[in-house]
């Protein structure tokens, strides 16, 4: 791609995200806020913090840019682009997601996390299967306990209320 066009597009980029990073504060501005809120930071935070570095990030884009540097295509990508994708890990990781999801009501977040969590490393090609469960079922657990407990959101315990 000649430079002159590699620049522009750049631009672009960096006006784009200067677009987005404003939106997302002009929205942010717009979320009611109660003083009687729980806790010291309230619904606009952090919409206010993702808008404001969308914003920084653009205005510092631009500027390299238009000081003349540029991104370089494939320089230190890790992705060998001769090789096809794979979908298989793909269709796994998404059979993983979609069973979590279905489970989540009815059999309560540890174990449809345990799902999602040990499906995710077989789809990623562990095959360390019982040490694989177990790591799922303590994460599932941990990260149940740090929501209802830690942070006061409660999770679905499914067909494991009372227990939890």
């Amino acid at each position: 791609m000649p430079r002159r066009l590699q620049r522009r597009s750049e631009l672009w980029v960096a006006l784009l995200l200067l677009v987005l990073g404003a939106v997302v504060l002009w929205d942010a501005s717009r979320i009611a806020s109660d003083v009687s809120q729980r806790g010291a930071v309230g619904p606009k935070a952090v919409p206010v913090l993702v808008g404001g570095l969308l914003v920084v990030c653009a205005v510092l884009l631009g500027r390299e840019v238009l000081r003349g540097g540029h991104g370089e295509t494939e320089v230190g990508e890790d992705i060998d682009l001769s090789h096809r994708s794979d979908w298989r890990t793909v269709l796994l990781l998404s059979g993983a997601f979609l069973v979590n999801a279905a489970l989540l009501d009815w059999a309560g977040w540890v174990i449809s996390g345990t799902v999602l969590f040990w499906g995710s490393a077989y789809a990623l090609g562990s095959r360390a299967y019982l040490r694989d469960l177990v790591i799922a079922v303590v994460l599932a657990v941990a990260s149940f306990s740090l929501f209802t407990v830690g942070l006061g959101i409660g999770l679905p315990a499914g067909v494991l209320t009372g227990i939890l």
